[in-house]
């Protein structure tokens, strides 16, 4: 009820637009560019890449859900506001497509994943024809997608075009060495302990890119339901595989896994709850997972201790 009241007043502000009466927004920035991410980790490479040329606002914050995430009236104004907008895509922002779509006539919108080549997507067994959103999970692949918002900016503002590309390649090396230090870390988990089960299945990329196998509760998506056969399952699967411990997200309600290592119990073999990542959003400001490099340094040190 709430989203169908939003979209008259979407409605309104694109008339708004399209009559030639934008808000000043780059004037309201001090005249940076404003520039709005949907999540944290997108906000911290635009951050990085933008510099001083733009002001970014983020809509989602820390332990934000964005599959089930919808855009209030404030989240309207700002992105009607907005000089350009960057979102993550492959359907991640599921509930917010329309009023993305409908902003993308005035404005740049990027999808910044949706440009990432198809051989590096991961297909989701939820839904046909789909790909996994969750990206960033493997920093070789965010690296990509830091290049993609440079180029995008440079289209954005051409001005300061080589600056955006410079501080682009400056993040991506430093994503360089962050993806060689994370599979160097998961080195010291005993390779029979490497299996990674958390509240719903955000890691497929990472176990991937760093040879961790992955388990979730839930599908790709918080959206989908989980039932009686998947706790079942999945209890079988750690009872069976004898796993140390399973993971709580900050954006995912823990009293699910909570009632998959009780079941464990109950068949006879002792696992725990090894601690909380940081999945589809990061962490609070001025904190270490506060920004993007930190967020995966905070998980695998928090993985690696578990299971090692």
């Amino acid at each position: 009820m709430i989203q169908k009241k939003l979209f008259p007043l979407l409605f309104s502000l694109v008339l708004l637009y399209s009559c030639g009466a934008p808000p000043a927004a780059s004037d309201a920035a001090g005249g940076k560019l404003r520039v709005v991410a949907t999540t944290g980790m997108i906000a911290d490479a635009l951050e990085n890449i933008a510099g001083e040329y733009a002001r970014v606002d983020v809509l989602m914050g820390p332990g934000v859900d964005p599959h089930l995430y919808k855009a209030t009236q404030g989240d309207l104004k700002r992105l009607t506001e907005a000089d350009a907008i960057f979102y993550n895509g492959l359907h991640l922002e599921g509930k917010m497509g329309e009023v993305l779509e409908k902003l993308a006539r005035l404005k740049p919108v990027v999808a910044v994943a949706d440009q990432l080549p198809k051989p590096d997507l991961i297909n989701s067994t939820d839904y046909a024809s789909a790909y996994d959103p969750h990206v960033w999970f493997d920093i070789s692949l965010w690296s990509k997608v830091a290049g993609i918002i440079g180029e995008e900016m440079g289209r954005i503002d051409p001005a300061h075009q080589t600056a955006y590309e410079d501080n682009a390649r400056q993040y991506q090396k430093k994503l360089n060495e962050l993806h060689l230090w994370v599979a160097s870390e998961i080195q010291n988990i005993p390779e029979k302990q490497r299996v990674l089960i958390t509240a719903h299945d955000a890691f497929e990329y990472f176990g991937r890119a760093y040879g961790i196998e992955v388990r979730g509760l839930q599908g790709i998506s918080t959206v989908s339901e989980f039932g009686l056969r998947d706790v079942t399952e999945l209890v079988d699967f750690i009872a069976s595989r004898k796993i140390k411990a399973v993971f709580v997200e900050s954006s995912v309600p823990a009293k699910s896994l909570e009632a998959v290592v009780e079941g464990v119990e109950q068949r006879g073999h002792s696992t725990k709850i090894g601690g909380m990542l940081f999945s589809d959003a990061m962490g609070a400001e001025q904190t270490e997972a506060g920004t993007y490099p930190g967020m995966v340094r905070a998980n695998v040190r928090t993985i690696v201790s578990a299971l090692r």
